[in-house]
Order: structure tokens, then sequence, then C-alpha cells
């Protein structure tokens, strides 16, 4: 008898915790919290086998122009950093826009952006649409954040590489690497780590364009962006995977700065930002048509 009331009490306590905490939570007034689905996050997720949706590609109708894709980072349940009343998600998008109005008011070349609204995309799933859409170029837009350290601030551009820059760009790397993750489910295949050799062979062409933009990023916003003392750097990051599109990742700024994200916000910051990123496709484009 002692034992089966032992074995009752382990299944009714818990139940009689939980009734007495939401009746004394009712009576002061609190809420107690929802449990169980609530705390789920849920994506609708397209048949295995089905293509990536596309997204618009926008300006001359001319196949042959030059296809930019533009990716404003995370997006949906990810909100990316923080910092002055800002997310790294709305304010990439933002950006985003304006580079991509910026490029289409001149003419010459088409644009598409991996997502044009608050969507969630996963990394490969971005590097794949530029690829799908025959892309010659892969811009991916972001915004730091040094937490409390307020003074840190400044522009900076990665390109991939098998070994982090630096231990910041190692850090970098981890944190936009695990925006595939949902409640602890990795939502892209993993596939065993390539070796770095055969890495460095399929890439060759696009890292070489890679640098090269990135180094035109930096030469055409002097004066016009603030960089960041270690402007260049290169990281393993995901989305930059693709084998045969140049690809540059590009932090904007430091959100956690107040100065710099009232910058990065305003019209004026943003209309700098546009013109100086959008000189320099240009020139990496006219130096591809040349070549």
């Amino acid at each position: 008898m002692v034992y089966r009331l032992q074995i009752a009490l382990v299944f009714l306590v818990p139940v009689l915790l939980l009734a007495a905490l939401y009746v004394v939570g009712s009576g002061l007034g609190v809420r107690a919290p929802l449990l169980g689905r609530g705390y789920v996050v849920r994506l609708a997720l397209p048949e295995a086998g089905e293509p990536v949706g596309l997204p618009p590609v926008h300006g001359p109708a001319d196949p042959t122009r030059p296809l930019i894709v533009i990716d404003p980072g995370h997006g949906g349940h990810d909100p990316g950093a923080s910092g002055a009343g800002l997310r790294e998600k709305a304010l990439a998008l933002t950006l985003a826009r304006s580079l991509r109005d910026e490029l289409l008011r001149n003419g010459g070349v088409r644009v598409a952006l991996t997502r044009d609204d608050d969507r969630f995309l996963v990394l490969e799933e971005r590097a794949e649409i530029a690829r799908q859409l025959g892309a010659d170029l892969f811009l991916s837009i972001h915004a730091d954040s040094a937490g409390e350290k307020e003074a840190v601030s400044g522009a900076s551009v990665y390109t991939l590489s098998a070994n982090a820059s630096s231990q910041a760009a190692a850090r970098f790397a981890a944190r936009e690497n695990s925006a595939d993750v949902v409640n602890g489910v990795p939502l892209a295949n993993q596939e065993d780590e390539v070796n770095a050799i055969l890495i460095e062979l399929a890439q060759r062409q696009a890292q070489e364009r890679s640098e090269e933009f990135a180094g035109l990023i930096v030469r055409e916003g002097e004066g016009m962006l603030e960089f960041h003392p270690q402007a260049r750097r290169s990281a393993a990051l995901a989305v930059l995977r693709s084998p045969d599109v140049p690809s540059v990742l590009f932090e904007a700024g430091f959100i956690s700065n107040p100065d710099e994200a009232g910058r990065l916000a305003s019209p004026a910051g943003q209309a700098r930002f546009a013109e100086a990123l959008a000189r320099a496709i240009r020139v990496y484009f006219a130096r591809q048509a040349g070549g």
C-alpha cells in the first residue's frame, strides 16, 4: 500500500504544484506562464527535392547584364545582433534595399534580394539562391555588436577562409553559422568536413574575385564610410561557401555603438552606404567585363 502511494505521489505532486502556482498567481494578478506548445518554434519547410523558391530579378531584361544577389542577414525568428533600439535583421534589410535602389537608379546591373521581407532563410539556402539565379556576385549584409563595449565601431569586409583571420573573426563565424539551429535541431544537412586542399582547388577563382571585390569596397568606401582598424577579415562563414560565385560579407558597423547605430539608421548614412557599395560593385563588374 505504501509503495503504491509513493508511486501516485510521484505523478500527483507536480500537478498539485502547478495548480497551486496557478491559484496563487491568479489571486495576485500574476499570469502563470504558458507551458507546452507555445514555446516551440515551427517553420514551414519545403518537401524534400522541391526547388528553392527564387526571388525576382530587378533591372534590365537582358540576361547578359551582370547580376548581383544581395543577402540581408538574419530574419524571421532570428533577429541577429541588437543595440540602440535596432535589430540587425531590420537594419540589414533596409541597407540592402537602399543598395538595390541605388544600383537600379543608375541602370545596367541586375539585382535580386534573397529576402525582401522579415523571413528566415537557412544559411545554405541564401548561397544556393545566388547559384540558381546564376549570380555573378553575392553580397551578404550584416551589422555587428560588441556587447557593452560601446566604443567599438567601424565596418569590416569578410571573405571566406578555412581558418579565421583572428579570434574575433572565429567567434563571428561561430555565431553566424549557428543561425541554422532552431530549438537545438540543425535544419541544414550536416556534411563531413571537406579537405582544405580540395576546397582551395574548387574555390580558387571565386576566392580571388571575392578578395578583389572586398578590396574595392574598402577603396571606394574610403572617406564615405568608417572602417574598423582591421577592415579586411576572413572567416569560415557558411554563407560564403558557394563554390562558384564570388561572395563577400559586409559588416556595416556596430549597432552596439549608439553613434554608429544612429548613422546606419539615418537616411544620410544609408545613402552613403549605398553609394559607396554601388560604386565598388560597378567597378568590379567593369573589371570583369574588361578581363
